[in-house]
């Protein structure tokens, strides 16, 4: 991905509209729970800032399907970004309204400024080349450093680019490299991970990464549809009876590719995701009827570990149990610490496998964390991001 980055384009004093991924979580109390979106578009605004621009920075949050939902405002933003930049960001109360347009028009070289949900106008999401062109006109260059939208054409990340020189941000420009790297140039032996609960989510990833890992481990509730597919029982475990076919092609597949797959070899099974329900762990092909699995035994935990060892690459994306219940998390949390200890590249594929990494704390031990679940997941799986596509080339 040969896109050109802020470093490649004259920005000395420019006026730079800036679509960034504030999609972040908050309390019933509008308080921020996790800035980590914000921080990861720092050094972007520090750099534009180094370089005397004044600043429109542009965002979406949630879901208020265009209409103004005053619960889906960026002004809890704009207060944690004035904590982390030590500077004043001026607050439009609109979007490509009367206020927004007389600030934009105001800001001065040196100042920020964040437009409001950009997902209050429908048109934001139907990639109204009309809508684009009024964010367009409020600046003179356009920066995308919304990984986390990158797979919607929408007006901010695609639609935009039409009217205005559109270079990436440096977040952006990392998730392009490590991202890319594991994709086209990895260093071997290249070993991808893949969890979470169902095939479905993950059937274009899969196939994709068939063509390129030396090893593929399979955890997860998805790996209980790859042993129906086998004949065993799985009891209530989930499964996707109509995704049993697929299942046998990606094992045929593994097999003509060379590729090593590797299934769980036990798991760890209870009556209910409660913590007061009885738990066990039995063999991949001994769960009883009524039980479900909800993680991977201390076998599959100990034949994964070894794996890593030799490897130099790792992708890992969705977590290998139900981690967000202590007892069910053990599977993710020791392929976690694995991999902060292997001496390799480890990249975590956002979503759930990067929130349990974070859970435990180890985030800084990781190579690089993805901010775009779905994006990463489409990146791996080879498709074309608009938001990236629409990018000057260098």
């Amino acid at each position: 991905m040969n896109k050109k980055t802020v470093k490649d384009i004259d920005l000395k004093e420019k006026k730079v509209i800036v679509r960034c991924d504030f999609n972040v979580p908050m309390d019933e109390n509008k308080m921020i729970t996790d800035n980590t979106r914000i921080v990861a578009v720092l050094p972007t605004i520090q750099y534009l800032l180094e370089n005397n621009c004044a600043i429109i920075l542009c965002s979406h949050l949630g879901r208020p399907k265009g209409e103004f939902k005053p619960e889906y405002s960026l002004k809890p933003v704009a207060k944690e970004l004035e904590k982390l930049l030590g500077k004043e960001v001026v607050m439009a109360n609109d979007v490509i309204g009367e206020d927004a347009k007389s600030k934009a028009e105001a800001l001065q070289n040196g100042q920020v400024m964040l437009l409001e949900n950009v997902r209050f106008h429908k048109e934001e999401t139907d990639n109204d080349l009309n809508f684009a062109k009024q964010l367009a006109e409020m600046a003179e260059i356009y920066v995308n450093d919304a990984f986390g939208s990158a797979h919607r054409a929408h007006s901010s990340t695609a639609g935009i680019a039409e009217f205005l020189p559109a270079v990436a941000g440096f977040l952006i420009e990392k998730e392009l490299k490590f991202l890319g790297d594991a994709i086209t140039n990895p260093e071997r032996p290249y070993v991808a991970i893949l969890g979470g609960a169902k095939v479905s989510d993950k059937i274009g990833v899969i196939d994709n990464l068939l063509e390129k890992v030396n090893t593929l481990i399979i955890g997860g509730g998805m790996a209980y549809t790859f042993f129906k597919a086998q004949g065993y029982e799985v009891g209530n475990s989930i499964c996707e009876l109509d995704k049993l076919d697929l299942a046998k092609e990606l094992m045929k597949k593994a097999e003509e590719k060379g590729v090593k797959l590797l299934l769980p070899i036990d798991t760890k099974i209870g009556k209910s995701e409660e913590l007061k329900g009885e738990t066990k762990t039995v063999k991949y092909n001994e769960i009883p009827k009524d039980w479900e699995g909800f993680d991977i035994g201390e076998e599959s935990i100990k034949l994964f570990i070894q794996e890593l060892k030799n490897a130099k690459t790792v992708v890992w994306n969705g977590p290998l149990g139900l981690f967000e219940v202590d007892q069910f998390a053990i599977g993710t949390n020791e392929i976690a610490k694995a991999l902060a200890e292997m001496n390799g590249t480890t990249i975590i594929g956002g979503g759930d496998s990067a929130a349990a990494v974070k859970k435990i704390g180890l985030e800084d031990k990781m190579t690089h964390i993805s901010t775009g679940g779905g994006a990463s997941l489409e990146f791996l799986e080879g498709k074309k991001l608009p938001g990236i596509e629409c990018l000057l080339e260098k």
